[in-house]
């Protein structure tokens, strides 16, 4: 990656690099790093000629011996392929991405927060993307949904940034937190009616895939018919596969008609709130600010009540401190989103010019990814990984800086509110397979849990166990081995209707 520089006056383009950065870096690991550029490697300070030679089955490297961040050693478990990288480069590595388009992999989490934080020195103008710029990723590239340029607030620095991520963070800012809970409720007892008469389901495909994107094309004004589809498509252009452009062209024609159709009747929903803002926003801006928030609150919201509801299920120590009023469930999530990040790189900086991290140069043009698992788990923040995080909000799930996750608040609210909706219905949730037959599908940017069979004692529909204030609460029973599904248990009549889950625990420790 040794391309002179891109045009500082180039139209259209942020505001010009200034004088390279020279920030201060943990050095790297006892791996070999001569101090010069290596020819033909593209990145300085990395000797290919250190490595085993490309193909070598032991290690599955790259041209110029680079790891991929795709194929069979990251689907097999990327966190270990990130260690791996972390052991043999330090705080930052040379990796390959599909198509083997070179790039650089914070994986320091002091490192991720001074590119995330630094947009003069690491931009999210894709523009400046060499590759991108020499024509090597066509429209068709199963990274140009995720990078190619556009008139939104993830491409833009500056002013035009604040004015586009205005325009969406007020925009959403116009719907409260409890009545975004009201549609959550709502939607997870829908999800919840579909499945209880049975006694078993699939926690994944049932009810975490189906829960936040109902909610979002609620809050976006869009027909709930359009749901299912929105959901797949979604998951695909995340993935990076090789119908990500069909998918994300799917998704723009879907939000292009709801632009349509509320530029002549407005409500009271999100994309009619984008439309009347200040900021004046075209037909083009609205349209692709609801694809991101779309894609930023749906996927990460997916595999975050995955993790968590798997951990409740299989971890006894998380479920007894859960159970036990030790920990609120908003503080059981941030202890989730350190350990399982729901996005576990972030696609992506491009130096506006050559500049120092972690002791290696950064040559302008040259992509970095945000490293958000791995940073996460660096031993320099965090040496003893079972030392509980909880409410400690320092965590990269979200990233950070000026382009930190617009959606995390409403994927928040997603997430506690459905968890605890699905286990105040379901209180005696078991998990129907051993633990260990869990499998995980690795995308370039996630890691999330292909399926999550529970059992439970099955239930007439609509006549689901609830419990008013005054009733004693229902705890989440110990962990136990799991047993043979047996008769379904009789139906039990309802309550009055349910306070919060934990609420009830904290008045059961508090003796009420």
């Amino acid at each position: 990656m040794t391309s002179p520089p891109p045009d500082r006056d180039a139209p259209g383009r942020p505001d010009g690099p200034g004088p390279a950065a020279a920030a201060p870096g943990r050095g790297t690991s006892s791996a070999p790093t001569p101090g010069g550029p290596v020819a033909g490697s593209g990145f300085d300070g990395f000797d290919p000629s250190a490595m085993p030679p490309p193909g070598c089955p032991a290690h599955g490297l790259g041209p110029g011996g680079l790891r991929r961040l795709y194929g069979p050693e990251a689907d097999a478990d990327p966190i270990a392929l990130y260690e791996r990288l972390r052991r043999e480069h330090g705080a930052l590595a040379p990796v390959l991405l599909p198509g083997d388009r070179e790039a650089w992999l914070v994986l320091g989490h002091r490192e991720n927060l001074e590119v995330s934080r630094t947009p003069s020195l690491f931009s999210r103008d894709s523009r400046l993307w060499r590759d991108m710029q020499e024509g090597k990723v066509p429209p068709d590239h199963p990274l140009a949904p995720l990078t190619m340029w556009q008139p939104l607030c993830v491409f833009a620095e500056g002013e035009e940034h604040e004015r586009l991520r205005r325009a969406v963070t007020e925009s959403l800012s116009r719907f409260e937190a409890r009545g975004i809970r009201r549609y959550v409720t709502r939607f997870a007892h829908q999800l919840i009616d579909e499945f209880e008469p049975e006694g078993r389901a699939d926690l994944v495909e049932q009810f975490a895939d189906q829960l936040p994107l109902r909610v979002i094309t609620q809050l976006f004004g869009m027909p709930e018919h359009h749901g299912p589809r929105l959901i797949d498509a979604a998951k695909d252009m995340i993935r990076g596969s090789e119908t990500a452009v069909a998918s994300n062209d799917y998704i723009t024609e879907a939000l292009q008609e709801l632009v349509d159709r509320k530029r002549a009747s407005p409500g009271h929903d999100v994309a009619s709130k984008l439309i009347e803002h200040p900021a004046r926003l075209t037909n083009d801006e609205v349209r692709e600010h609801l694809r991101v928030v779309l894609v930023s609150a749906n996927e990460p919201t997916v595999n975050l009540i995955a993790n968590t509801l798997r951990l409740v299920l299989t971890d006894q120590r998380f479920r007894a401190t859960l159970a036990g009023g030790h920990m609120t469930l908003p503080d059981a999530l941030e202890q989730v989103l350190w350990d399982e990040p729901p996005m576990t790189t972030n696609i992506g900086r491009w130096a506006t010019g050559d500049a120092q991290l972690a002791g290696k140069t950064i040559k302008a043009g040259d992509m970095l990814l945000l490293g958000l698992a791995a940073g996460n788990a660096d031993p320099q923040i965090r040496p003893d990984k079972s030392t509980p995080m909880h409410g400690n909000r320092s965590h990269l799930a979200f990233s950070g800086g000026p382009h930190e996750c617009p959606g995390q608040d409403l994927g928040r609210a997603i997430v506690d509110t459905g968890i605890d909706t699905l286990l105040t219905r379901l209180p005696d949730l078991r998990l129907a397979v051993p633990e260990e037959r869990l499998t995980w599908e690795t995308a370039l940017m996630s890691r999330r849990l292909v399926a999550l069979p529970v059992e439970f004692a099955a239930r007439r529909k609509n006549a689901a166990p609830r419990q008013g204030p005054g009733v004693p609460s229902v705890e989440l029973p110990p962990l136990q081995p799991r047993e043979p599904a047996s008769v379904p248990m009789p139906p039990v009549a309802p309550p009055p209707e349910p306070a919060s889950w934990w609420t009830r625990l904290k008045q059961k420790m508090q003796g009420r």
